[in-house]
């Protein structure tokens, strides 16, 4: 596919100076037609919102994972960006072998759990959910404890909330995770696994996204109900996001760049239990 040929998506977002830029993408790997046409509105995008970074939230690859894997389902789809700097930072998935943290344009510098620090006011955790343990947690509560930054996010595979079908909720990740997310205030947190788009509503003042759709997709499984704010599983997706000032701005755009949905998260009524927004 020539990306010359694929209009730019309508962008909604602010563009501020200064701003925090990044997408986020999730179960990716499959090097399938769906994959690379996402990956050219990604590209196409980039034009009009130029984003620094990309959070890939697990299953980066499926099936065989030798060199030429690597290339056809990541560095072919993905290579206007990659040629233009822009950076890659994957959590692993249950698809994933571990020797991915070691593959550098991951940025994973071998670890399965990490944090970057894009600005000085936003720290960003990425977590293994594959294989939560006292070691990581007790890391995680440390990170969290020491950060000073004004906006604390973080990324992995397994949804602590969702109403996928086939996955769902994990509970077990919530039971492990969520205390700690309270406790420091994490005020973003963006899934995988499921193979859709979901937002839900606020939970103990975090705001969780279900970013699953990159490559793969399961079609009319959103069961909805009380937690889930939107949800999209009729097209595959990626996410733009924006940090300004206290304000996360973000935009969700199908492989056939239409906007599937959009909206804001406040970090202080994140606090306040008002809760983020979105339209």
């Amino acid at each position: 596919i020539d990306s010359a040929q694929v209009p730019p998506p309508e962008v909604s977002l602010p563009l501020e100076k200064d701003s925090t830029r990044f997408a986020v993408i999730g179960d990716t790997g499959t090097g399938g037609a769906e994959q690379y046409r996402l990956a050219q509105q990604m590209i196409a995008v980039h034009s009009k919102f130029p984003f620094e970074f990309v959070l890939m939230t697990g299953d980066n690859m499926y099936g065989s994972q030798g060199p030429q894997d690597f290339i056809d389902k990541f560095e072919a789809p993905y290579k206007p960006l990659l040629d233009t700097g822009v950076k890659f930072y994957a959590a692993l998935g249950n698809h994933d072998e571990t020797d991915q943290i070691f593959y550098k344009p991951f940025n994973m510098d071998g670890k399965r759990f990490y944090t970057i620090k894009p600005k000085p006011d936003v720290r960003i955790y990425a977590v293994d959910s594959t294989y939560v343990n006292p070691e990581q947690t007790a890391w995680l509560d440390k990170e969290l404890a020491d950060s000073t930054s004004k906006w604390k996010v973080a990324f992995f595979h397994h949804p602590p909330y969702s109403t996928g079908g086939r996955h769902g909720s994990d509970l077990t990740i919530r039971a492990a995770l969520e205390p700690l997310f309270v406790k420091h205030g994490v005020d973003v947190v963006f899934n995988g696994h499921d193979h859709f788009y979901e937002r839900l509503k606020p939970q103990q003042g975090i705001q969780y996204f279900v970013s699953g759709g990159g490559g793969k997709l399961r079609r009319g499984v959103v069961a909805g109900g009380d937690i889930s704010a939107k949800a999209f599983d009729q097209g595959y997706h990626f996410m733009l996001i924006e940090i300004v000032g206290d304000v996360m701005h973000f935009q969700v755009i199908s492989e056939q760049g239409k906007t599937v949905d959009k909206g804001s998260v406040n970090r202080p009524d994140a606090v306040n239990g008002a809760g983020p927004g979105g339209n």
